[in-house]
């Protein structure tokens, strides 16, 4: 059964550039393969290498990109593109709830963790997850 149709993708701009890694962080991923975001929230934006998508998966190897202020309301959803100014960063993995209510950790399947640095972030630049090719 298919549940997923068409959506729109999901903007916002940084608002800080975080600088470094863990290889030992402990994130876990939650049981939701997307999530609700609304205008103005601010979330951070974490790398891993990690693959596993069950949820309670263990996620060590990270790096860290920064925080994100969402421009308009939107769902992302585990394996939306995450694009920086036009560049593709890498997919949604999922997401870690350790410190909601203040914001989520977008979990960011990448090759190898980078940080903000690493992809040369910068306060104010476009952030867009672009639904998955096969529309969710």
């Amino acid at each position: 059964m298919r549940e997923d149709g068409a959506k729109r993708a999901v903007a916002g701009v940084v608002v800080k550039v975080l600088v470094h890694r863990r290889e030992d962080r402990g994130m876990r991923l939650e049981p939701f393969a997307s999530r609700c975001v609304r205008s103005g929230e601010v979330h951070e934006l974490v790398t891993t290498d990690h693959g596993e998508t069950a949820a309670g998966s263990r996620i060590d190897r990270v790096g860290f990109l920064g925080f994100l202020e969402v421009s308009a309301a939107g769902v992302i959803d585990r394996g939306d593109e995450l694009c920086v100014e036009g560049q593709p960063v890498g997919t949604v993995l999922g997401f870690d709830a350790c410190h909601v209510p203040n914001h989520y950790n977008i979990l960011v399947r990448t090759a190898v963790p980078r940080t903000g640095p690493e992809l040369g972030l910068r306060p104010e630049q476009r952030v867009v997850f672009r639904p998955a090719a096969n529309g969710g």
